[in-house]
């Protein structure tokens, strides 16, 4: 049996949207690594929570440029 199909949409309740987030992110972080490794890329991510809180993966770390995060907010 295979997992059943769930459907996407916001998780109403924040303590279960806030589990699931914490996991899934680092399930991401875990993809982004494989990928940068296995494909031989340079990759960067960045993930923002819906507190504010700032998530970030760069590989190769020595290639991480400091970002003016406020100037990105204000794009974004």
């Amino acid at each position: 049996m295979g997992r059943g199909k769930i459907q996407i949409r916001r998780i109403e309740n924040a303590t279960n949207r806030q589990v699931t987030f914490s996991k899934r992110r680092g399930g991401l972080l875990k993809k982004a690594h494989e990928l940068a490794i296995l494909c031989d890329v340079q990759l960067g991510l960045i993930i923002f929570s819906s507190t504010g809180m700032m998530f970030e993966y760069c590989n190769p770390p020595s290639g991480y440029v400091s970002l003016n995060i406020s100037l990105f907010i204000i794009l974004f």
